[in-house]
């Protein structure tokens, strides 16, 4: 009887063995072309000065005395500190940061958990007339901002909220339809036998969601966290209708109230707005830096999700 290819390998000794293996080469890594590749990094670079450029003038500006802030180069010819120590002289731009934090962390946060809860229900629960109210909630995406303005104003004006920093966050206690299909996408990408089985060990439905749901969300949680962060930072509408005093300005309005005082007002200390420019935008290129590795995987993530 013919030995069989198995009883064969298992008499060779481990050096026959090897040479009775296969050599397999790895496969070859193709080579693109040469003018893609030159054509895709110059078209990578010319996008990367468009972008960056206004943020380079604009520091650059910033540096300069009154009379060169618009002469277009970014290298000062006259370099000065002095702007930055006329602007806080000029305007309370500590108050000012310190109200556009308190809003910006409690809409961020607010609004990131509440719309998870919301998420994790439709993505989890299996109800009647679940899709038909998921439905619902997307459709006040196409409202535009300008119909629930008047009334939304009306409401904190009865509860005698306009011209405080209340209005600028609460709202957030609600969720937000975009924020709630975007975790929606994310909490359907999870197995569902892993709930069934914690359900088994005894958790409950807050167990679920909150030492299961949200740590394997954690990307779309952040990239959730970061959008409202930003949002809310440089949001200037809401500042506008429910803000009157100076003391409770966040930084957009307040930028707007240097604008009207330096720049078009007559002054035309167009440095002092440019160097307010520069000191309010540091902390957002700040957390980005912080957050970008969970920026990117969130995004990337939550695309391939549902």
């Amino acid at each position: 009887m013919a030995e069989t290819q198995l009883e064969r390998a298992v008499a060779l000794p481990p050096s026959d063995l090897a040479k009775e293996r296969p050599r397999t080469r790895p496969p070859r890594r193709r080579r693109g072309n040469p003018l893609a590749r030159i054509l895709t990094w110059a078209g990578l670079g010319l996008a990367t000065v468009m972008f960056t450029y206004p943020l380079l003038w604009l520091v650059s500006a910033s540096f300069k005395p009154r009379s060169d802030v618009f002469d277009n180069k970014l290298i000062p010819e006259t370099f000065t500190f002095e702007n930055y120590l006329t602007v806080w002289q000029e305007a309370p731009l500590a108050l000012w940061l310190g109200n556009t934090a308190v809003v910006t962390v409690l809409s961020a946060v607010l609004v990131t958990l509440s719309s998870a809860m919301v998420a994790w229900g439709f993505a989890y629960f299996r109800f009647r007339g679940r899709d038909l109210l998921f439905g619902l909630v997307l459709a006040t995406m196409m409202l535009p901002g300008a119909v629930t303005m008047i009334p939304t104003f009306l409401i904190w004006n009865g509860l005698g909220q306009v011209g405080t920093l209340t209005p600028l966050w609460a709202g957030n206690l609600f969720g937000s339809a975009f924020y709630i299909f975007l975790l929606r996408q994310f909490f359907l990408g999870l197995p569902r036998e892993l709930f069934e089985a914690a359900r088994m060990d005894g958790a409950n439905n807050w167990h679920l969601f909150t030492r299961i749901a949200m740590p394997l969300c954690k990307p779309a949680l952040v990239v959730t966290l970061l959008f409202e962060f930003q949002a809310a930072w440089t949001d200037l509408m809401r500042p506008l209708i429910y803000l009157r005093d100076s003391s409770t300005f966040t930084i957009p309005r307040g930028l707007k109230a240097l604008l009207d005082q330096f720049g078009f007002g007559g002054n035309w200390h167009w440095e002092i707005v440019v160097t307010a420019s520069v000191i309010t935008t540091v902390p957002m290129i700040i957390l980005f830096f912080l957050g970008q590795k969970h920026f990117v995987r969130g995004i990337a993530t939550t695309g391939s999700k549902g």
